[in-house]
C-alpha cells in the first residue's frame, strides 16, 4: 500500500479527510466509494502521524494536573482529597518528590487513573 511521504502529501490528505466526511456517516454502506477512501486515507494518516508525531505516555504528574483541572481543583483541594498538605503536593506535582507506593495507590483510586500510568508503564 502506498505510503505519506511528505507534511504536504500529509495535509492534502487531512483535507481529503475533513471533506469525505461530509459525504459518509454510520448509514453509509462500507463498500461506498467514499467510505472506502475514507478509510484507506485515515489508515495512511495514523501511519504517517505516529512516525512524524508520536504520542508518548502521559507521566503521573501530567494525568494529576489533568484530573485537578477536570474535577476544578485547587492544589490545596487535591491535597485534601488524597489527605496530604500543600507542600508535598506541589512537590509530586513538580517532579521534585516521587509518591510512596502507598499515595500511589491512593492517587489512583481517589482521581482514577491508571495504575499503569502511575508506575510508568
Amino acid at each position: 500500500m502506498a505510503k505519506i511521504k511528505s507534511e504536504a502529501a500529509y495535509d492534502v490528505a487531512l483535507k481529503r479527510i475533513e471533506y469525505l466526511e461530509d459525504f459518509v456517516d454510520d448509514d453509509t454502506p462500507k463498500n461506498d466509494a467514499n467510505a472506502l477512501e475514507l478509510d484507506m486515507l485515515i489508515d495512511l494518516v495514523e501511519e504517517y502521524e505516529a512516525v512524524h508525531y508520536p504520542i508518548g505516555k502521559p507521566s503521573l504528574m501530567e494525568t494529576i494536573k489533568l484530573r485537578m483541572y477536570e474535577m476544578g481543583l485547587n492544589l490545596k483541594g487535591i491535597a485534601g482529597l488524597l489527605g496530604i498538605s500543600v507542600p508535598k503536593m506541589s512537590n509530586i506535582i513538580h517532579g521534585k518528590t516521587e509518591p510512596s507506593l502507598s499515595l500511589t495507590r491512593s492517587i489512583c483510586q481517589k482521581l482514577n487513573i491508571s495504575p499503569e500510568i502511575a508506575l510508568g508503564m
